[in-house]
């Protein structure tokens, strides 16, 4: 029995709990499991299987989950196997999703994280901290969604030196681009109509200034690289100054406009590029693309959804899967 505790309850860990509570899906995947805690910043609820439905109505009722353990006093105190670390990210500090994945890691429990703060911010120590444990820490959901990246290099290419990752990191840019692109509205009221639809971050500049971007590349660097690099070290230039009029001049001469972020050994870079329309990093709405070179497989390119709250719990589920496959 996979006994499994949740901490972060929002959009990715609802998702999540939406997929566990297919039974006949996830026993064919994993074997049998049981939901033993879940927890959001403001309550939880611990038991030997806690019945994720009525977590849910809980959740949708009152916006929160009962009063009860916190998360570090769960991981403390209650036996599990796999934490799924889906608390919100802070980039600056990691927290608390840094605490609690270095806690879970110690402790000798696996771990399955969404945040990409605690990986910019310490991605070689929890690695080596993850080692030492006889534990994994798997993020394939930090970078690109559905996108599968993380697994795809690490597992299906293992034994290539990739030289670069080039592409599309950030669905919200791409559909603010793409619309802009198509239907030569101002930047403004489109990030509007993107907000109304949820898939802008709270902090809407993580977004549209190339944080988020530049976050993820951080991550590919590090992870599949073997960099050593922080956030203050990549060039980042956002979206807001593009002007329908720059589209215009750009589809004359068959360019469009996208927020390429790469990484090679020397270019550590998000900003807005000039993409041939025959490119396929030309693609539309909040997908996601990359383009890999490696120096055995030669070029791969790879395209997901890489904006939405199941999309993201999807990739949560692949690393459940990595980990206790039947």
């Amino acid at each position: 029995m996979i006994r499994i505790a949740i901490f972060g309850f929002g959009a990715v860990g609802k998702g999540v709990a939406k997929i566990l509570m297919d039974r006949e899906r996830m026993n064919r995947l994993i074997g049998n499991y049981s939901v033993v805690a879940v927890a959001d910043s403001k309550g939880s609820i611990v038991s030997s299987s806690v019945n994720l439905k009525e977590a849910l109505k809980i959740k949708e009722k009152n916006g929160r989950l009962p009063d009860g353990m916190n998360v570090i006093e769960i991981i403390e105190e209650v036996d599990f196997d796999v934490a799924l670390e889906l608390t919100p990210t802070n980039i600056d500090t990691g927290e608390p999703g840094l605490t609690h994945i270095k806690k879970c890691l110690k402790k000798g429990a696996n771990v399955i994280t969404s945040n990409k703060g605690p990986l910019v911010v310490a991605y070689k120590e929890l690695s080596k901290l993850a080692e030492r444990s006889g534990v994994k820490l798997l993020f394939e959901a930090t970078v690109g969604g559905a996108m599968p990246v993380i697994k795809l290099i690490k597992r299906d290419i293992a034994g290539n030196r990739i030289r670069s990752i080039k592409g599309i990191l950030n669905g919200t840019c791409n559909y603010i681009l793409s619309r802009m692109e198509k239907e030569r509205l101002s930047y403004r009221m489109i990030l509007a109509e993107a907000k109304e639809l949820g898939i802008v971050e709270a902090n809407e500049s993580y977004d549209v200034e190339g944080i988020d971007s530049a976050a993820k590349l951080v991550i590919l660097a590090n992870s599949l690289m073997d960099m050593d690099v922080s956030l203050k070290d990549v060039e980042i230039e956002g979206i807001t100054e593009i002007t329908p009029e720059a589209f215009e001049i750009a589809l004359e001469k068959g360019y469009t406009i996208r927020l390429i972020s790469e990484v090679s050994e020397d270019v550590l870079r998000v900003s807005p590029r000039l993409i041939p329309l025959n490119n396929p990093l030309c693609v539309h709405g909040t997908l996601n693309a990359i383009l890999i070179k490696a120096d055995l497989a030669g070029e791969i390119f790879v395209i997901g959804r890489g904006a939405g709250s199941l999309e993201t719990a999807s990739a949560v589920i692949s690393d459940l899967a990595e980990l206790y496959s039947c």
